[in-house]
């Protein structure tokens, strides 16, 4: 009798565990839970300062001399919409849906999954891993300074015109997160801690698509550099293109070799601050007119194939093997590089500029010469080694370990 009951139990136990299961699993494909899904986020009673983020004086003027007329103050830049301004309730709730796991379809990935904090709100992986194991197309851009891109544009190839429009993009697409829209508002609305940060945001407790986009547009745009060594030794010069009292001389040396033209063999005047302009150090920004991208071919291939860049979002020919260039800031800890990951180490990156630009058809100035050869800046070992020096100074430590732009779960 009590080996019947003993029968009897394990397989109705065996019948729990089976409904249990596929009332949770996402058809198709293997269910593995998080074990962060039951947690709450843990948050300060008052919330981090995300809307008043001291910027130092040189984002806020532009301090180069007029010769260097492709330059400007970062603050001149900002893509902050008018209906969408940082709030420190706004940020916090962004900061919650960033980090949380269960907004994906089988509640194991986030966006803080492919921007870890760690390395620069990057991947240290070449591309990333979605949901149910497959890869993302490209690698993982660094967010950090997103606020001060010009265009306003994002993605690799500029497809979101907005940050509002892009955030949303990750929990849609069928490798990253796996939702549908109503799916994402109603893992939110369902989820107990979400009521009050919606309150607290925007004055009720209502979920929509469009909330949830602005709170991680605002979280995303307080993840401002501000605290490297390059920000604490600027301060004690009027110009950026001055020796840093701070500075080692081979990372002063190196900074001259960024910001300062050059004679290439060619007879060009050629620098690196060109492509990476203010001191956010975002991509280029052109002093006129320009098409439908501000974006430009690095040289990285003769012709482009399985990747088209920007032309895959605009349809211009012109913008075949275009890039959108993230800032340089905390470059140095988040290898690999490019928008295909192709390089593992700065060493890589800066002997492609000193040796291995391709003659795109749409390479233009300033890495075109004039008689129409692709630029190569050739550098010296030594050049090379303060070029790495300097970029280096760019790290921020603080704000790759600050608390309010951390996991809170």
């Amino acid at each position: 009798m009590q080996t019947l009951f003993k029968v009897a139990f394990l397989l109705l136990w065996g019948l729990v565990l089976t409904l249990w299961a596929r009332s949770s699993e996402v058809p198709g494909r293997q269910m593995v839970i998080s074990p962060e899904v039951s947690k709450e986020p843990a948050l300060p009673e008052t919330p981090f300062d995300y809307s008043n983020i001291p910027l130092p004086d040189h984002y806020k003027r532009n301090a180069f001399p007029p010769h260097f007329p492709f330059q400007h103050a970062a603050v001149r830049l900002d893509n902050t919409p008018p209906d969408n301004p940082i709030t420190n309730e706004g940020a916090t709730l962004g900061r919650v849906l960033f980090y949380d796991k269960k907004l994906s379809a089988n509640r194991t990935v986030s966006c803080g999954s492919c921007h870890q904090q760690a390395h620069g709100f990057s991947d240290p992986r070449v591309v990333s891993e979605g949901f149910a194991g497959g890869h993302t197309r490209r690698h993982s851009m660094g967010l950090v300074n997103a606020r001060f891109y010009y265009s306003g544009k994002f993605f690799w190839d500029e497809r979101a015109e907005t940050l509002e429009e892009q955030v949303l993009m990750p929990f849609l697409d069928p490798v990253e997160m796996g939702l549908s829209p109503a799916e994402l508002v109603s893992i939110v609305a369902e989820q107990p801690y979400y009521p009050s940060l919606f309150q607290d945001a925007f004055g009720d407790s209502t979920v929509t698509a469009d909330r949830i986009a602005k709170a991680l547009a605002q979280f995303v745009r307080s993840l401002v550099s501000t605290g490297s060594k390059y920000d604490r030794t600027r301060r004690q010069v009027w110009s950026p293109i001055e020796d840093f009292p701070g500075f080692t001389p081979e990372e002063n040396f190196g900074k001259r070799i960024f910001f300062l033209p050059i004679v290439v063999s060619s007879g060009d005047l050629v620098n690196c601050s060109g492509c990476h302009v203010t001191e956010a150090f975002v991509g280029p920004i052109p002093n006129g007119r320009f098409g439908t991208t501000t974006s430009v071919t690095n040289g990285l291939d003769a012709v482009s194939t399985d990747d088209l860049g920007v032309f895959e979002s605009t349809g211009n020919r012109r913008d075949i093997g275009k890039f959108k260039a993230p800032s340089l800031r905390n470059i140095a800890i988040r290898p690999p590089y490019m928008h295909d990951g192709r390089f593992s180490t700065l060493e890589e990156v800066i002997e492609h500029y000193s040796s291995g630009i391709q003659d795109h058809p749409n390479l233009t100035p300033p890495l075109r010469s004039f008689d129409g050869r692709p630029i190569q800046f050739q550098f010296t070992q030594r050049e090379k080694d303060a070029l790495i020096a300097f970029l280096h100074t760019l790290t921020d430590m603080e704000m790759l370990t600050d608390e309010k732009f951390s996991n809170p779960f």
